[in-house]
C-alpha cells in the first residue's frame, strides 16, 4: 500500500531547484544572463518552498520536519549504530538539511543578485563569497543526494521516485 507524501508543489518547487542549481553552478561567470536568470529561478523556488513550509500539506510543513536538537542527536546516534527508523516524510537529518539548502540558496542568490546590482568589478569580495556559497550549495546536494541513495538502500524504498510520484509505501510498526 502506498500513501501520499509530497504534494505537487513541493515536487515541483524541487525539480526546480535542482537544474537551477546545477545549470546556474556549471555555467558560473561565463553564463552571463541565462546564469543570473537561473539564480533568479532559484531565489523564487526557494522563496515559494519557505513560504509552503508554514502553509503547505502536513509533510511539506516545517513543523513536520524540522527536528529540534534533542531529536536530531537521537536520530544521528541511532543512523551511526544502524538502527535509525524509516519516516514516511523526512526524517530529523534530512529535513536539517532541506533548511540548510533553503539558507544556502538564498543566501548564495542573494549576493548574486547583490553583484548583479553592484557591479562585479567593485565587489571582489562579494564574488569570492558568492562563489564559496555555490560551490558549499553543491556539496551539500551531492551530500543530499547521496543520503538518499543511503536511505534508499536502507529502508528499501526507491526515494527518487517518490520525488516524481508523491508517494511512498505506507508506515509499517516503528515508522514515523
Amino acid at each position: 500500500m502506498r500513501v501520499s507524501v509530497w504534494d505537487p508543489l513541493v515536487r515541483i518547487l524541487h525539480w526546480t531547484l535542482a537544474p537551477a542549481v546545477l545549470v546556474g553552478y556549471a555555467t558560473g561567470d561565463d553564463g552571463g544572463k541565462w546564469h543570473e536568470a537561473l539564480g533568479y529561478v532559484a531565489l523564487a523556488a526557494a522563496a515559494a518552498r519557505i513560504l509552503w513550509g508554514f502553509i503547505g500539506s502536513r509533510h511539506a510543513r516545517f513543523a513536520d520536519f524540522v527536528p529540534r536538537p534533542s531529536r536530531l542527536t537521537t536520530y544521528v546516534r541511532a543512523l551511526t549504530a544502524r538502527r535509525e527508523p524509516r519516516y514516511v516524510g523526512h526524517n530529523p537529518l534530512g529535513g536539517a538539511w532541506i533548511v540548510l539548502m533553503l539558507a544556502l540558496v538564498l543566501v548564495t542568490g542573494g549576493t548574486g543578485w547583490a553583484l548583479s546590482l553592484l557591479g562585479e568589478d567593485n565587489f571582489e569580495w562579494l564574488e569570492d563569497l558568492h562563489e564559496g556559497l555555490a560551490g558549499t550549495l553543491l556539496a551539500a546536494a551531492a551530500i543530499h543526494v547521496a543520503g538518499v541513495v543511503w536511505e534508499s538502500l536502507r529502508h528499501g524504498e526507491n526515494l527518487v521516485r517518490s520525488m516524481f510520484t508523491g508517494r511512498k509505501r505506507a508506515p509499517g510498526p516503528g515508522d514515523r
